[in-house]
C-alpha cells in the first residue's frame, strides 16, 4: 500500500495509509486577497517524518491558496538525508535556501547551490539529498502531497550521500 504524505491543514501535516486526499483547509476568515509577511524566526514547524524524532525534516507552511489549493512552504533540514524516490500530484519547484541539494529524476542528478531553482512537471518520480542544516522553499500549484515509491525515508536514510 502506498504511504501518501497529505496536507490536512494549512498548518498540520498528517500521514495517511489510504488512497483518499485530504482538502487542505483555509484558515478562518482568511481573505483571500490579504498580504500576508512572515519572519522566519516566527514560522511554525512541523515533524514531516514522526518515526526520525528529532532527525526529521520539518515543515513550515506559508501559504495555501484558497480556491486553488497553491501552497508555498519550507523544508528545513536537521540532519542530511535521501528523501526517497516521490511524486506530486501538483507541478512542483524547489529553491535552494541554505545548502546545497542534489535532485535527481530520469536518471540524470543536478547539485543546486543556494540560489538555485529547479521545476518538476506533476507526477515525475525523483528524489533528493539535502544536507544537514539545508532550507528549501517550494511551491506546488495545487495541494501539496507526497506520493512516495518505496515508502517514506528511515533512519537508515539520515546522513546518506549521493
Amino acid at each position: 500500500m502506498k504511504t501518501k504524505l497529505y496536507l490536512a491543514n494549512v498548518m498540520v501535516f498528517s500521514f495517511l495509509l489510504n488512497s483518499q486526499a485530504a482538502e487542505p483547509i483555509a484558515s478562518p476568515g482568511a481573505a483571500v486577497n490579504a498580504p500576508e509577511f512572515k519572519n522566519l524566526s516566527d514560522l511554525k514547524w512541523d515533524t514531516i517524518l514522526p518515526d526520525l524524532g528529532a532527525d526529521s525534516p520539518e515543515i513550515s507552511i506559508l501559504h495555501v491558496d484558497p480556491k486553488t489549493h497553491a501552497t508555498s512552504l519550507l523544508i528545513r533540514t536537521p540532519k542530511a538525508i535521501h528523501v526517497r524516490k516521490h511524486w506530486h500530484t501538483a507541478n512542483e519547484s524547489h529553491t535552494m535556501i541554505k545548502g546545497s541539494g542534489v535532485l535527481a529524476c530520469d536518471g540524470k542528478r543536478f547539485e543546486l547551490a543556494p540560489g538555485g531553482f529547479n521545476f518538476m512537471p506533476a507526477k515525475m518520480v525523483h528524489e533528493a539529498w539535502l544536507p544537514a542544516n539545508s532550507l528549501t522553499f517550494i511551491t506546488v500549484d495545487g495541494a501539496w502531497d507526497i506520493n512516495w515509491v518505496e515508502g517514506p525515508p528511515t533512519a537508515a536514510d539520515l546522513s546518506r550521500t549521493h
